[in-house]
C-alpha cells in the first residue's frame, strides 16, 4: 500500500471538494453577510460538526479502523463484516439519541454558545431553529465514518474523499435558490441534514460494491464493540477537550457582532491545507501503521512517519507562508462581494494571519497521532490534547479580554489561542515519539526540511511583493474581467506555487524520484478507484 499514492488520491478528491466548498461558502457569505444572520448560521454549522469531529471522524474512526483491520486479517471478511454491522447499529443508536437530546435542549445550549445575542430575540431564535435543523447531520456522518473506515482499510480512498462533495453541492444549490439572507440561512440548514443522508448512502453503496454487506442489527455490546468503546473513551475525552476550544471561541465571539462570520471565513481558508494534506495523509497513514504495529515491523513504522512528515511539510509550509504573507489579499480577492464587504475581509484577514502560523501544527497533529492509535494507545494523545486545550482556553480568553480592554477586537486573540494550542499538542506528540524511539527521523529528513524552508522563503518574498502591489494587480484584471479580482488572486497563487516548485527542485527539497513515487502504483497494490 503506497502512502504517497493513497495520500494523492485522498488529496485530489479533497481538492475538488474544497473548491466546491469555496463556492458554497462564498455564496453563503455573499448572501447572508457577516452580521447576525451569518453568525446564526455559523453557529448552526458549528454545533453538529463539533460532535461529528469528536465522535464520528475522531474517536470512532481512530478506534474502529485498527480493530476492523485486525478482524479482517485474523478472522476473515464475513466475521469482520458482522463486527462492523454491530458497531454500525450501536453507533447509529447513540448518534440518534444524542441528536434528539441536543434538539430538545437547544434553547439552553444556545445560551452557552451564542449568549452574546441573548438580548436580541430575533437573532437568538434564528440560531436555535437553524441548529435544530442541522443536528440530524450528525447521524449521517456517524454512519459515514464507519463505512469510510471499512473502505479505507481495504485501500479504497477515492469514494471517502469524494463523498463530501455532496454536502457542498447540496448547500450551494439550496443557497442559490433562496431569496434573501434569512431564507438563504434556512435553505442551507436543511441542505446540511439532507447531505448527511446522501453521504451515508453513497458510502454504503461503496461498501456493497466492495462485497462487504453491512446492515442494522439489534444493538448488542459484543466483545468487539466493547473493545472499540474502550478505545474510544480516551479519544472522546481528547476530542471533547479539543472541541472545548471551539466552544469557548464561539461563546466569546458571540459578544462581537460579525466575529463568528469572520472566524468562520478565516477557518475555511486555513482548513484547506489541513484538509488537503493533514487529513489526507492521516487517513492514508493509519491503516499502514496499524498493519505495521500488528506485525511488529518497526522499520515500516519509521518509514511511514518519515514519509508522512516530509510530504506534509512540503505542502503545508508554503500554504502557511501564503496565509501569513498575504491574508488580506486572499480574503479581498476570494471572499468579498454581496453582503460580505471589504471591511469584513480586512477583519477576517487579522484572524487568518494567526491561524496561518498554527497551520503546520494542526497538520502535524494529524501525522503524529496515528502512530499512537495504531498501537491502541489513545490515552496519551488525549492527555496532550488536554494540555493544548488548557493553553487555548488560557491564552485565547486572556487575549480576548485584554484586546477588548485596549479597544481592539477580541476575536483576534481567539485565533492566537488556537494556534498556540496546536503547537503545544504537536510538540508533545513529537517529543514523546522521539523520546521513545517510535520515530527516529533520519538526517535526510532533517536536511529535506531545511531545503523546504529555503524554497518557502523564496516563494514568500514573491507573494509579499504581489500583496504590496495588490491594487494595480487587481485593477488591471477588474477592468477586463467580471471576476477580475478572483482571477488576479488565483494567478498570484499559481505564480507562488510555480516559484515554490522551482525553488524546491533547485534546492532538491523535492526530486523527480519523489514525484515518481507519488504517481507510481506499487505492484500488487489495490486500485484507488470507485470499483470494488
Amino acid at each position: 500500500m503506497s502512502l504517497a499514492r493513497n495520500t494523492l488520491v485522498q488529496a485530489g478528491f479533497t481538492l475538488i471538494s474544497r473548491f466546491l466548498g469555496y463556492l458554497r461558502d462564498r455564496a453563503i457569505s455573499n448572501t447572508m453577510g457577516a452580521g447576525w444572520i451569518g453568525d446564526a448560521f455559523a453557529t448552526a454549522q458549528m454545533f453538529p460538526n463539533l460532535f461529528r469531529r469528536i465522535l464520528a471522524e475522531g474517536a470512532f474512526s481512530q478506534a474502529f479502523v485498527p480493530v476492523y483491520a485486525k478482524a479482517t486479517t485474523e478472522r476473515g471478511g464475513d466475521e469482520a463484516a458482522e463486527m462492523a454491522s454491530q458497531s454500525f447499529s450501536v453507533l447509529t443508536l447513540a448518534a440518534a439519541a444524542l441528536t434528539i437530546l441536543a434538539q430538545l435542549a437547544m434553547p439552553w445550549v444556545m445560551l452557552a454558545i451564542h449568549g452574546g445575542y441573548a438580548d436580541q430575540p430575533e437573532a437568538f431564535q434564528l440560531a436555535i431553529i437553524l441548529t435544530q435543523i442541522t443536528m440530524p447531520y450528525l447521524v449521517g456522518m456517524a454512519i459515514s465514518s464507519l463505512f469510510a473506515g471499512v473502505l479505507n482499510t481495504a485501500g479504497k480512498f477515492a469514494l471517502t474523499a469524494a463523498a463530501p462533495t455532496l454536502l457542498n453541492i447540496t448547500i450551494l444549490a439550496a443557497v442559490l435558490l433562496a431569496d434573501g439572507p434569512v431564507q438563504s440561512a434556512y435553505h442551507a440548514a436543511w441542505a446540511i441534514s439532507v447531505a448527511g443522508v446522501l453521504q451515508a448512502l453513497a458510502l454504503w453503496i461503496g461498501c456493497r460494491r466492495l462485497g462487504v454487506k453491512l446492515g442494522f442489527r439489534l444493538p448488542r455490546l459484543t466483545a468487539d464493540v466493547k473493545t472499540i468503546l474502550a478505545l474510544m473513551v480516551p479519544s472522546v475525552i481528547a476530542g471533547s477537550a479539543t472541541q472545548i476550544n471551539v466552544f469557548v471561541s464561539q461563546a466569546l465571539a458571540s459578544f462581537e457582532t460579525g466575529a463568528k462570520s469572520w472566524l468562520y471565513a478565516a477557518d475555511r481558508l486555513y482548513q484547506l491545507p489541513l484538509g488537503l494534506i493533514g487529513v489526507a495523509i492521516g487517513v492514508a497513514l493509519l491503516p499502514r501503521l496499524a498493519k505495521a504495529a500488528s506485525s511488529g515491523d518497526a522499520r515500516d513504522t519509521t518509514s511511514a512517519i518519515d514519509e508522512g512528515f516530509v510530504l506534509s511539510m512540503a505542502f503545508t509550509l508554503p500554504a502557511a507562508a501564503a496565509l501569513m504573507v498575504m491574508p488580506f489579499f486572499l480574503m479581498q480577492g476570494f471572499w468579498t462581494g454581496g453582503q460580505f464587504t471589504e471591511a469584513d475581509a480586512r477583519a477576517t484577514a487579522d484572524a487568518l494571519f494567526h491561524y496561518g502560523w498554527g497551520v503546520p501544527a494542526f497538520v502535524l497533529i494529524r501525522i503524529l497521532a496515528p502512530p499512537f492509535f495504531a498501537r491502541h494507545d489513545t490515552k496519551r494523545p488525549m492527555q496532550f490534547a488536554l494540555w493544548g486545550v488548557a493553553a487555548n482556553v488560557v491564552a485565547g480568553t486572556a487575549l480576548f479580554f485584554a484586546l477588548r480592554a485596549l479597544d481592539q477586537p477580541g476575536y483576534v486573540g481567539l485565533a492566537i489561542g488556537a494556534a498556540v494550542a496546536g503547537w503545544v499538542n504537536a510538540l508533545l506528540l513529537a517529543v514523546t515519539l522521539l523520546r521513545e524511539k517510535i520515530w527516529q527521523p533520519t538526517p535526510a529528513v532533517l536536511s529535506r526540511l531545511v531545503r523546504i524552508s529555503i524554497a518557502v522563503a523564496v516563494m514568500a518574498a514573491v507573494l509579499g511583493a504581489a500583496a504590496f502591489n495588490r491594487v494595480p494587480i487587481e485593477g488591471w484584471f477588474e477592468e477586463r474581467f467580471i471576476i477580475g479580482k478572483e482571477i488576479a488572486t488565483l494567478l498570484v497563487c499559481l505564480v507562488g506555487a510555480l516559484v515554490y516548485a522551482a525553488a524546491a527542485f533547485a534546492t532538491r527539497a523535492v526530486t523527480r524520484k519523489d514525484i515518481a513515487t507519488l504517481i507510481r502504483k506499487p505492484a500488487g497494490a489495490p486500485p484507488a478507484s470507485f470499483d470494488a
